[in-house]
């Protein structure tokens, strides 16, 4: 066995959806919390894109994906964050963000050399340390503080440990607590890894997310430049494509080359007629747009509805989840199962890594009528 899977706590996700298959044998309603997963269809213009591209004569992909794929991405870039790119030399597409967030480390990292270390912030997605633990290399999680806004801050670390930093990752809008930041943050944060000889990685899947109209969206790591940055973006959420597995990295073209060249070795092309779907999807912004207004529906209700009920949460500006505070003289995982009884499936802050203590994720998954539902029997 991989001395990986030994180190490897369970996947959280995995451990959320046995807890609800019970649930759902014992035939109890459920409000499912727990993994963001939207429920939302599917645009139409999406799957006819895709069914209109399946061939004939099935042939494996291409890791450097279709050019209308990866024009589609660059345009997007350009329309949504006044970035533009060379879609052949900067853009890769992927099978969803997951899998080229895993396998960064195994492509950049080299444990046989003084550079074998990955920072990334925690509480904070669990790909990060899975792709760094499988790829040899050290991890260094910063446990992200509420009192500063649970930004991971590079100039806040010890010079040996960015004397030794190969990668370090970046999410913002935050999973999982929905923590923004501004440009001027990304800029002071790729400044500092390229004076160390860094790769920023920034996990901006959740981009397109932002709860009011009015206000800057999420701002992108690209807009600071690109050398030394990549990018992640993802389908999944923006377009209700979870289950299609689409998505790009984007920034320097060095990097991108070397990855490509890697991912050529492992085979990771996605196939044809899903990337046709992909290439409509980053062609349109206005079903992004419904399904934003969607999300922050969801988002006030939620907001409002556990106020009411005097859950506090951390206020948010954007992304796809409310992180809340579990009510005093009960753990986060107490709490879970508490709310699992009642027929709510909510994830333990702990789930996320250290700094979770004490706080529950909501996944702004369940329709508004289900939400107002969970409401009502809501324990506190």
């Amino acid at each position: 066995m991989n001395p990986a899977l030994r180190a490897l706590q369970p996947y959280p996700m995995a451990e959320l959806q046995a807890r609800k298959a019970a649930l759902a044998k014992a035939g109890k309603t459920i409000f499912d919390f727990g993994t963001g997963d939207p429920i939302e269809p599917t645009p139409a213009f999406i799957p006819a894109a895709l069914r209109a591209a399946v061939p004939e004569v099935s042939q494996y992909p291409s890791v450097s994906g279709t050019p209308a794929l990866r024009r589609a991405a660059g345009e997007y870039l350009e329309r949504r964050f006044g970035v533009r790119l060379d879609a052949d030399a900067q853009i890769l597409p992927a099978a969803g963000s997951k899998e080229a967030i895993f396998h960064l480390p195994l492509a950049f990292l080299d444990p046989g050399t003084p550079k074998d270390t990955v920072v990334h912030g925690t509480p904070g997605y669990p790909v990060y340390q899975a792709g760094t633990l499988f790829a040899g290399g050290y991890e260094h999680a910063v446990i992200l503080e509420r009192a500063r806004g649970y930004r991971l801050e590079l100039d806040r670390l010890p010079a040996e440990v960015l004397a030794r930093t190969s990668i370090a990752w970046l999410n913002y809008p935050h999973n999982p607590t929905g923590a923004c930041v501004d440009r001027a943050y990304l800029a002071a944060q790729v400044a500092v890894a390229r004076a160390h000889g860094i790769i920023l990685a920034s996990d901006e899947c959740y981009q397109d997310l932002w709860f009011d109209e009015a206000a800057t969206p999420p701002p992108s790591a690209l807009e600071c430049g690109t050398q030394g940055v990549l990018v992640f973006h993802s389908c999944s959420k923006r377009s209700g494509m979870t289950g299609y597995r689409s998505g790009f990295i984007a920034g320097d073209a060095a990097l991108i080359r070397a990855y490509r060249g890697w991912r050529a070795a492992m085979g990771v092309g996605s196939p044809a007629f899903v990337e046709a779907a992909a290439a409509a999807a980053w062609s349109d912004d206005a079903h992004a747009a419904d399904r934003r207004r969607i999300f922050a529906a969801k988002y006030r209700l939620l907001a409002d509805g556990l106020a009411a009920l005097g859950i506090a949460i951390l206020p948010s500006a954007a992304g796809l989840y409310i992180w809340a505070e579990v009510p005093a003289g009960i753990t986060a995982e107490a709490y879970a199962t508490r709310c699992l009884d009642a027929g709510i499936v909510v994830s333990p802050g702990g789930f996320f890594g250290d700094g979770g203590a004490g706080w529950f994720r909501l996944a702004l998954v369940p329709s508004l009528d289900d939400c107002r539902r969970a409401l009502a029997i809501w324990p506190h």
